[in-house]
């Protein structure tokens, strides 16, 4: 993938740039595809039946609406999503098991870190259109991740 500062430079009028808040959790830390979104109130349930499908590549979008109540992605889920081919996760949101996230072979992007599980209430939705950190993310575009930041384009950049 080519950085994200490159990115931007060419294809200026075609991206998004989600706001700088966002660091790196997994040991991947360039990673992109297409999008496929989750939305879910402190409950990662769907986040977790969405990571055991096929990722085919994709980077799974998590929206728990910035809540610093849970961690949405530890290490088990990582790890499926790894084992199933997802390039990566952008959650806005906390993630946590930290140490052993590094370890996983996956890109993982979140707002920081909490030690406490999600509920798991049956609560979310799949496939549906997000906005958050500025962005507007749709099932099917394309988001590009480094260390310099998150873009979303309608098209593929590379």
């Amino acid at each position: 993938m080519r950085p994200t500062p490159d990115l931007c430079d060419d294809h200026s009028d075609k991206i998004q740039v989600l706001r700088p808040s966002y660091n790196n959790y997994g040991g991947i830390t360039s990673f992109c595809g297409q999008i496929a979104t989750v939305y879910c109130p402190e409950d990662n349930t769907f986040v977790k039946k969405e990571v055991q499908k096929k990722g085919l590549g994709r980077v799974l979008i998590v929206d728990g609406r910035s809540s610093d109540k849970c961690a949405y992605v530890g290490d088990k889920i990582a790890t499926i999503a790894c084992e199933n081919g997802w390039s990566g996760l952008v959650i806005n949101g906390m993630v946590r098991d930290v140490e052993e996230l590094r370890n996983i072979n996956i890109g993982i992007k979140a707002v920081g870190v909490h030690p406490m599980k999600s509920e798991k209430r049956g609560l979310g939705e799949i496939g549906v259109n997000l906005k958050f950190g500025g962005v507007t993310f749709l099932p099917g575009y394309f988001v590009y991740c480094d260390a310099n930041g998150v873009i979303v384009s309608k098209t593929n950049l590379t």
